[in-house]
């Protein structure tokens, strides 16, 4: 017969999977000979099986139930329900991974009218009897029967109202007895069924209730925001009560064996005198510091601070702990690895270290690469009330104040001003740059995560909210609305780019620190990682702050950001407008020098690292003002001025807006396409790259640089640029005398490119995987649409399992990086390989890469030490899995 049932001196930490992390630790606890009061744990499996059986308990596991509860009774020597020796029990969810809070526990279970009496006369203390009774009615009718424990608080406070009593000690037995009976009523009236006395019905109500709980509406959201699978079910366990309320020489309590908020190696916690472990919970009195327990039970302190020490030696991490004391003696309830702030997880990750307690891989893998975020970028002081306006999606970490603006324009006059503002804008563009710049952070209601105002955020490390479709804005009233509320241009808001939440005024915030045992760990990173860690930069200050962060390269500069600077726009708009090739060269001399300027800043900033140059990319009416906006201009020049001179230089823009225009701007003239069509763009480009060159060398300073032709899907495209790009190369070595060492390849982010790599190999020296782009062109999504008007709906019904933007689909874009890779190098052995789009920052999606055999990955700057982490715990775990094979074999 299959075991679903098992005794706590059963199980062990190993079994987490079975018995969930509650119930593997206090069989842990059990078999370190802590003490821990007994009981028993019904496995997840169990919870499945009720799920398959259409939410019932089977035969089989009731009787497995039945059986460990008379051994429980034979260990305690007590029995459930009876009225001389009554047995109360706990039942408790145990998920796999901690879910604090997400689903439901009763306490005091197996109480009814009688075993009430028998508690009352056994601790000479009817009074805490009774209070235990009401406690297990309300905790029971509500978790169970579905009564809101609103009416039972109701009840309570009418009560204490009527008899004058401020708070709940000073209610007498007989007072509870009143509230017992007025709490039995409620049940009555809302369910039609008296409140059941049968300790067994009891018991089999509440496991079903916790077993419910894994698909309450906040267990679920949890679990999608952790992502936690739906699969893993539950486990029950059901202990013996112990009870903190028993007088003063007995209490409850929480705490971790270290700081969790500063990662100190200190007791933290508190404790409360005579009470159960809700208390503390519910705030209903103000517990005390863990450490004045000292005072107050010195006997019972040091033990359990002992036992604290044994407990972080014996799962060699810091612990939180639940704890009750009896009449002075101490019971372990529960020990759990402490969640902790990303400061503090490095604290102790390191010290742990120097202690001598865990070595420096097992360090690299305690902290979550995803929490550093929380130290590179401003955050908001959770300490202070915040009202929360709307929520977008969180396109780049950080927070920031400022007061409302929605134009670029205005953005740079009032930061020039030393003005605090933030930009609203329906989306961005690239006129928007100088704006965004000059702002302290961007909201936008439309775009996704990879959108213009998304990418251009994170690039300069600033926080950034798209997609907040809820936002109505008015550009021309200068005025937005959420439902009711208007905000006004000059009103302040606070955003929080990490959640997403727009928020109404100035709220405080925690400056980013960087402390020694932050860059201490990172030093541990990169001598475990063999991934590289590039940055994506677009000009010499993003290089210099992905320098500074530990980046080992540029792996992606992308030369159109270097064209949005508000000075060069208008040459730009020259060049496109040009109405012959003199006329557009003319334009393209005025750009060479800004260009070769750009390139010389970073190449100093980069001291000899590589760096990746992608030439021009999008599509020409990037660069040219909106079509509308431009249509709604001409259509008033006309009509109010016909004779303006700048009507007709509006109307030939207009012309050409509408001559570039495509149906489908992301598969229309862009990438190496437009290069094709216009090779004076890319030939400009390439002799500014060599003219920095041959600058920069004349410093002293060592340079390679990797040039990258975009949007190539088929091996002809980059053999004819490849070698526009050569023959500028000569006519600048001819020139200046010098010789050069560089590489020119490809991104490949389209399907086609990926499939026919081993030809396209040959003209190539490396690939840059764009997954952005060959996410959407997979998928066939436009990433602006899709996370705007339907991807969330996807992965909220698991039509996905997560946003393909954000994390790396394996399965589908993964397979054709692994054959890209695969068909390069079957051409190229030595062919260099890396990624580039929003993935490199990504932990899971840097773990695949590094699987896959890849070079290096790219990200922003202030990604880049995510990255370094994320890579080092990718080779670890690599590490531990062969080793583990190597001992099975």
């Amino acid at each position: 017969m299959k075991k679903f049932v098992y005794m706590f001196d059963e199980g062990n930490s190993l079994m987490k999977e079975l018995l969930g992390g509650k119930g593997a630790n206090l069989a842990e606890m059990t078999a370190i000979g802590l003490p821990v009061p007994f009981g028993f744990t019904i496995s997840t499996e169990s919870c499945n099986a009720y799920y398959d059986a259409g939410k019932k308990v089977s035969s089989e596991i009731e009787e497995q139930i039945f059986t460990c509860l008379q051994m429980l009774e034979e260990k305690t020597g007590k029995i459930l329900g009876d009225p001389a020796n009554p047995l109360l029990v706990s039942v408790r969810s145990g998920a796999v991974f901690s879910m604090p809070g997400m689903m439901d526990t009763i306490l005091n279970l197996g109480m009814n009218d009688e075993t009430v009496k028998g508690l009352a006369r056994l601790t000479k203390n009817p009074r805490f009897a009774y209070d235990s009774y009401r406690r297990f009615i309300q905790m029971f009718s509500d978790v169970v029967l579905d009564v809101d424990t609103f009416f039972f608080e109701q009840l309570l406070e009418e009560y204490r109202e009527d008899h004058g009593y401020s708070h709940d000690p000073e209610l007498s037995a007989e007072d509870w007895q009143m509230v017992i009976a007025g709490y039995k009523k409620i049940v009555k009236e809302r369910t039609r069924k008296e409140f059941p006395q049968n300790p067994k019905e009891q018991l089999l109500l509440s496991i079903k209730a916790v077993f419910d709980s894994w698909n309450n509406q906040r267990a679920i959201v949890y679990r999608r925001l952790n992502k936690i699978p739906d699969h893993l079910g539950t486990a029950v366990n059901i202990q013996s009560m112990v009870f903190g309320n028993m007088g003063n020489d007995s209490g409850t309590g929480v705490a971790f064996t270290r700081n969790p908020s500063t990662g100190e190696h200190t007791l933290y916690g508190e404790y409360l005198i005579n009470a159960q472990g809700e208390d503390v919970v519910a705030g209903i009195r103000t517990p005390q510091p863990i450490l004045t327990l000292e005072k107050e039970m010195p006997d019972v302190f040091k033990q359990f601070s002992e036992t604290c020490q044994l407990l972080e030696n014996h799962y060699k991490d810091m612990q939180d702990i639940e704890f009750t004391v009896e009449r002075g003696k101490l019971f372990i309830l529960q020990t759990r690895t402490g969640k902790r702030t990303a400061q503090a997880a490095i604290r102790i990750a390191v010290e742990m270290v120097e202690e001598g307690v865990i070595d420096k891989k097992t360090a690299l893998l305690r902290v979550d690469p995803d929490q550093l975020n929380q130290l590179l970028h401003r955050r908001i002081d959770e300490s202070v009330t915040r009202k929360i306006l709307t929520k977008g999606l969180p396109a780049s970490p950080g927070a920031a104040s400022g007061q409302v603006v929605f134009d670029a324009d205005e953005a740079e006059i009032l930061g020039n001003e030393g003005k605090k503002v933030i930009l609203i804008r329906p989306e961005t563009t690239p006129d928007d740059i100088h704006g965004i710049v000059a702002a302290q952070a961007v909201v936008t209601s439309r775009g996704g995560m990879t959108s213009h105002a998304a990418v251009v955020a994170r690039g300069m490390g600033k926080a950034c909210i798209c997609g907040c479709e809820a936002l109505k804005i008015d550009l021309k009233a200068k005025q937005m609305s959420i439902g009711d509320t208007v905000i006004r241009e000059g009103e302040v808001l606070t955003i929080d780019g990490a959640t997403g939440e727009v928020m109404i005024g100035e709220i405080p915030m925690i400056e980013p620190q960087l402390s020694e045992e932050f860059l201490l760990l990172l030093q541990w990173a990169d001598e475990a990682r063999k991934l590289g860690v590039r940055a994506n930069a677009d000009n010499p200050e993003d290089a210099k702050k992905a320098f500074e962060f530990g980046a080992g390269g540029i792996g992606l500069c992308r030369t159109e950001h270097m064209f949005m600077d508000a000075k060069r726009v208008p040459i730009v708009q020259k060049m496109i407008l040009a109405d012959n090739f003199a006329e557009r060269k003319e334009a393209l001399n005025e750009l060479l020098p800004m260009q070769q300027a750009d390139f010389e800043g970073i190449f100093e900033a980069m001291q000899g690292f590589p760096v990746t140059i992608r030439l021009l990319d999008p599509p020409l009416h990037e660069f040219l003002p909106d079509k509308e906006e431009l249509l709604v201009e001409v259509t008033k020049l006309q009509i109010l001025t016909p004779d303006a001179p700048e009507l007709a230089e509006k109307e030939l823009l207009l012309k050409k807006v509408h001559q570039l225009a495509e149906f489908n701007p992301m598969l229309g003239a862009r990438g190496c396409r437009l290069g094709m069509i216009h090779p004076e763009i890319y030939e400009m480009q390439a002799k500014a790259i060599f003219y920095a060159i041959a600058s920069v060398e004349d410093q002293g300073i060592a340079v390679k640089p990797e040039i990258m032709i975009p949007l190539v899907g088929h091996v002809n495209e980059l053999k004819q640029i490849r070698q526009l790009v050569i023959d500028a190369a000569s006519l600048v070595q001819e020139e200046t005398g010098k010789s050069f060492d560089y590489l020119i390849g490809t991104m490949i982010e389209i399907p086609r490119a990926a499939l026919t790599a081993d030809e396209i190999a040959e003209e190539a020296d490396f690939f840059s995987f764009g997954t952005n782009d060959l996410t959407q062109t997979t998928f066939g999504f436009s990433r602006d649409d899709a996370e705007g008007k339907f991807l969330q709906a996807y992965i909220e019904n698991k039509v996905l399992p997560e946003n393909p933007f954000a994390v790396l689909d394996c399965g589908g874009v993964g397979k054709l990086v692994e054959t890209g890779v695969k068909l390069g190098r079957a051409t190229k052995p030595w062919l260099k390989t890396g990624i580039c789009g929003e993935h490199g920052g990504e932990k899971n999606s840097i773990e695949f890469c590094y699987e896959t055999g890849l070079d290096y990955v790219s990200c922003s700057p202030y990604r880049v030490p995510v990255a370094r982490l994320a890579a080092a715990q990718a080779t670890i775990r690599k590490q531990l899995q062969e080793k583990s094979l190597q001992v099975q074999v």
